[in-house]
């Protein structure tokens, strides 16, 4: 294949119905694996044994398709399945050794990706870990990513700037008296690319910084939205829980470490392109290897991140395709029922403005009905204001 064919692949986008079909295949396998996950979300349940079932999950459906095809289809685990608990916000998935269980009242983060040729569809979503509506502050942290993922919907379309975005979600969540996690990025999608150049931030401030851009026609974006009742600034606080790392593609480094050597070329033979979890690799010689490989940037690590102790952190994430017809949000679950304190209601008219924005742009051609019709609500309609704080859902 020449260099222009392959240049030419690697901009197939979504006016290939072919490269529709993968995105929405993915994300089909990776909600079933999301609710997996949740069904096995139970007191006294080893967290690592949980993102484990989600993985294998994962490689199993992508594994049974396109078995029968000429030329060989890459698919399978796009990130690997994180379950962050209570104050820790992200990207927890711990090793084989790790002996971490959940607890009665925990509030689980479950973060996980799917891949089929490249086509990548992610998720993440919030669950209490109870019986019963969620109540107090908590309910308020994940109404707040609720309602935040409803706006980021409406405005992640052809003609919005990422900056709307990010300016909306944050007035979102100051409306439930919560903070936008800093630091949280939601990236274009392109094929076997994760983290694509155009970028949404989550709080603007003067240390990060993205260009401005603006949303086109066919581009996948995965929206990135973690809130908390807390300070939303949130620590490293022992590099050893890092786990999930990627190769960094445009980086070279010749190793001194034999053991680094040795798993830098496992690395490069099973996850080239898409995130990994360390659990995939041999632990002992894993913990020596991937020391130097950071050290020199080979690798780039994906940090465990905490809020303070007592602090509620709910996340949300999504894929979005933007389709000529409007905004199709292909991944997503059903949240438990949300009691916020003092019922706390979106008043702000410009929040109620965008809620009430469309997000199929015409009747025609909006594709198949999802089946999570209460996590789906709005798919071409107005948002009931009411719905993203619990109360109101169907």
């Amino acid at each position: 294949m020449s260099d222009d064919e392959r240049g030419e692949e690697k901009e197939l986008d979504l006016s290939s119905p072919e490269v529709v079909t993968k995105y929405k295949s993915a994300a089909e396998i990776v909600n079933k694996a999301l609710q997996l996950v949740l069904s096995e979300c139970k007191p006294k349940a080893k967290i690592v044994d949980i993102c484990e079932k989600g993985d294998s999950y994962i490689r199993e459906q992508t594994g049974n398709m396109y078995k029968n095809v000429k030329k060989k289809i890459e698919r399978g685990v796009a990130f690997p399945t994180c379950l962050s608990v209570n104050n820790t916000v992200c990207h927890y998935s711990p090793l084989a050794s790790d002996e971490t269980v959940l607890e009665e009242g925990d509030i689980l983060k479950i973060d996980m990706g799917c891949h089929i040729d490249g086509f990548i569809a992610v998720v993440g979503h919030t669950h209490v870990l109870q019986q019963g509506p969620v109540t107090g502050r908590a309910a308020d942290a994940i109404a707040a990513a609720n309602t935040a993922a409803e706006v980021a919907l409406r405005l992640v379309k052809p003609g919005k700037k990422n900056q709307d975005v990010t300016e909306a979600i944050q007035k979102v969540a100051a409306a439930y008296d919560c903070k936008i996690v800093e630091g949280v990025l939601s990236h274009q999608l392109k094929q076997f690319v994760i983290d694509g150049n155009k970028v949404v931030l989550s709080v603007s401030n003067p240390e990060t910084r993205v260009d401005d851009a603006e949303f086109e026609e066919n581009e996948v974006y995965a929206i990135d939205i973690v809130t908390s009742t807390g300070e939303g600034k949130p620590r490293l606080l022992d590099e050893k829980q890092t786990t999930i790392y990627k190769r960094a593609v445009d980086k070279s480094y010749h190793l001194k470490m034999k053991a680094s050597r040795f798993i830098f070329s496992e690395i490069n033979q099973k996850f080239p392109i898409m995130p990994f979890s360390a659990r995939a690799l041999e632990e002992k010689r894993a913990r020596l290897g991937l020391v130097e490989c950071v050290n020199h940037e080979l690798l780039q690590p994906y940090p465990v991140l905490h809020e303070k102790p007592g602090d509620f952190v709910a996340h949300i994430k999504f894929t979005v395709l933007l389709m000529p017809n409007g905004s199709d949000r292909i991944t997503s679950h059903t949240f438990q029922e949300l009691q916020t304190t003092t019922n706390k209601t979106v008043d702000d008219p410009e929040i109620k403005a965008w809620l009430a924005l469309p997000v199929k742009t015409k009747k025609k051609g909006g594709g198949k009905k999802k089946k999570g019709k209460r996590a789906e609500k709005g798919e071409g309609e107005a948002m009931d204001v009411e719905a993203t704080n619990g109360g109101g859902q169907d």
